[in-house]
């Protein structure tokens, strides 16, 4: 129940909207960036604390205008490698630190091209504040960007508390979403509608995306007598490098850099965009989604420097459901954050937002099988692989893997959240858990029980199994759509394949009776589209999209 923390800096901020509190007040919790201000004819120093979830920009673009001096500052806190409440995985995987690692350095580099570094400390932020403040010893004020759960609001308490002592203002920001908190139609965000749909419909029609800030080219120098410190390895905070695997779907590295290389390629290079909606459901490779994700996680980059450049392009090249389409999934990402905010400590509760008595099970061995990929049910495998070799997992698989987990097993759904937690390197604290409580039917979803039939979506959108085959290579004897379902074919075509259920692969954990009419009805050999890949296995039905056709109606009135 944590997100990694971090600084970066872009050049396409947000907006510039704060608070201020005085000391001791009672002001919404946030997490730091500390502006460091003199009084008279004293220096004045501006001290930046954050998050790579947050935008730093536009705590950075206010600390230009408000101190003699900046001092970016990144934590690398203790606490973030510890382990999770239940299942005892470490916080921050491997993918995770290396992704984090590299987003540091990236913004060391960006910032010392603009006349400034980035100051880099191991430690708890509210102990590396506190020396900071003693050894500068003019600090006026310090600037957060404000976070929703609870361990983020824990330690900008404890940051306020030594802000307090040290009789240092406070000024917050709210970052991170597409559509500003003070901008929505629900006040208090208590009103917020606990339905995605009538979320989307309200904030579409009704609220405004706010513009980005440009940063300036030459940042304010760093205090004198700050050193800027080393980044650590990855042996320093404990853990091994992993290896890059070469079938990972996300082969980037951290930073903003990398961030604004992927959007241009994805955007301008190539219109990948316009065929987003299309391909959006792929399974293999770079290209079939915009692989923004992580990047937008730590704050490489900004959502609303996405919506920007979709504006752009459309206004260029072509607007279509898929160009919205992006838009859409930015909108899921914001909802999520505002249900935190919304429900608190909810979110992370057995269960859930809607208070609902469910008999979990909390059965290690199947837990074992279903985060190893060895429930013998090859889609499911093929995911949970590929998210422990990689840290990735396409959106689709991640909906099937968490249905089976609190579906078809009947897990507690906090144990699937928590191994998120540790190997997504995507990982943010609403969405992964927004997700999840929507996945076990105790959050968001207004559909009772839904549940995703693993056979079914194999064949959707794996239909010839080569997803399967690339990361159950075990199974690769067994040709075609065949392939999700080796318990139901006999022992001379497995024998032919190379296959002995129970010694080479497992046989499932768990067979659901629904499955029964997509085995019998799998089609034979190649199934030349499946869904996801190059395109729908059947042309959609038509139907009005409301979303889309709103979208294209209110940008045709605005022109």
């Amino acid at each position: 129940m944590r997100i990694t923390r971090g600084i970066r800096l872009t050049s396409h901020g947000a907006d510039c909207m704060g608070r201020t509190h005085e000391p001791g007040g009672d002001g919404n919790k946030a997490r730091v960036s500390c502006l460091i201000s003199a009084q008279e004819n004293r220096w004045s120093y501006t001290m930046c604390l954050e998050t790579p979830a947050r935008e730093p920009s536009r705590v950075l673009h206010w600390a230009q205008s408000s101190a003699d001096f900046v001092v970016p500052l990144y934590c690398f806190d203790p606490r973030h490698l510890l382990r999770t409440q239940r299942c005892g995985f470490p916080k921050t995987g491997p993918h995770r630190l290396r992704f984090l690692l590299e987003s540091v350095k990236d913004l060391r580099e960006t910032l010392k091209k603009k006349g400034s570094t980035l100051v880099v400390r191991k430690g708890k932020p509210e102990d590396v504040v506190r020396d900071l403040i003693t050894q500068l010893g003019s600090v006026s004020a310090v600037a957060f960007h404000e976070e929703a759960t609870q361990e983020e609001l824990d330690v900008e308490q404890g940051l306020r508390q030594v802000c307090s002592q040290h009789g240092v203002k406070i000024q917050t920001f709210w970052g991170s979403t597409l559509y500003h908190r003070d901008d929505l139609p629900f006040r208090p965000i208590a009103r917020l509608p606990d339905v995605y749909t009538h979320f989307r419909k309200a904030v579409e029609s009704e609220a405004k995306v706010r513009p980005t800030l440009r940063m300036a080219d030459q940042l304010k120098p760093l205090a004198p007598g700050v050193e800027e410190g080393c980044i650590p390895t990855m042996e320093d905070l404990g853990q091994k490098d992993p290896v890059t695997d070469p079938r990972t779907a996300f082969p980037c590295s951290g930073g903003e850099t990398q961030a604004l290389m992927r959007l241009q390629y994805y955007f301008w290079d190539t219109n990948l965009v316009a065929s987003y909606k299309e391909t959006r459901n792929g399974l293999v490779g770079m290209d079939y989604s915009t692989k923004f994700a992580p990047w937008l996680a730590l704050g490489c980059i900004s959502p609303r420097y996405v919506y920007e450049q979709i504006r752009n392009y459309e206004k260029e090249r072509t607007a279509n459901q898929s160009t919205y389409w992006v838009l859409f999934e930015l909108l899921w990402r914001d909802y999520f954050r505002f249900v935190a905010l919304k429900y608190g400590r909810r979110i992370f509760s057995l269960r859930g937002l809607q208070s609902k008595e469910v008999s979990w099970k909390k059965d290690l061995e199947l837990f074992n099988c279903w985060k190893e990929g060895k429930t013998g049910v090859p889609f499911v495998d093929a995911n949970m692989r590929e998210l422990a070799a990689t840290g990735f997992m396409s959106n689709r698989g991640r909906q099937n893997v968490a249905s089976f987990l609190t579906k078809d097993l009947g897990l507690d759904w906090r144990m699937g959240a928590e191994w998120f937690e540790y190997l997504l390197v995507d990982y943010d604290v609403c969405s992964n858990y927004g997700n999840w409580l929507y996945s076990a039917g105790i959050g968001n979803d207004p559909r009772d029980n839904r549940k995703f039939n693993m056979i079914k979506q194999g064949l959707d959108y794996d239909g010839n199994g080569d997803y399967v085959r690339l990361w159950v290579p075990e199974l690769q004897g067994i040709k075609g759509a065949d392939i999700h379902t080796p318990w139901a074919l006999n022992s001379a075509a497995l024998a032919q394949a190379g296959v002995t259920l129970g010694e080479t692969y497992p046989p499932p954990v768990v067979t659901a009776p629904e499955w029964s009419r997509h085995i019998n009805q799998r089609p034979q050999g190649r199934n030349p589209h499946p869904r996801g890949r190059t395109g729908p296995a059947h042309p959609p039905a038509p139907h009005k999209d409301r979303g889309v056709d709103f979208y294209f109606s209110r940008k045709k009135d605005a022109r």
